[in-house]
């Protein structure tokens, strides 16, 4: 798969416990947030579907369908435990 961009992504909660890091910088060819996430849910084995999160870039929540830009900097956000 050709990379177009490079994007770095921080993980919270249960998905930095599967992917054992904070952050990492990945390149990827996805088009979207959305994309991008199953990518790295193929690639490292996530269990939640991306309509289980909240996605923010570049420190604003967006929707799963905003295009992505070299140098944009994710936080996939899982739910809040608690009751």
């Amino acid at each position: 798969m050709a990379a177009g961009k490079r994007v770095t992504v921080e993980y919270f909660a249960v998905l930095r416990e599967q992917r054992a890091v904070a952050s990492e910088t990945v390149a990827t060819s996805a088009r979207t947030a959305r994309d991008l996430y199953e990518e790295l849910r193929q690639r490292h084995g996530f269990a939640l579907e991306a309509g289980r999160l909240r996605v923010a870039v570049n420190g604003d929540f967006a929707p799963w369908e905003r295009e992505l830009a070299d140098g944009d900097r994710l936080v996939f956000i899982p739910p809040v435990a608690g009751g």
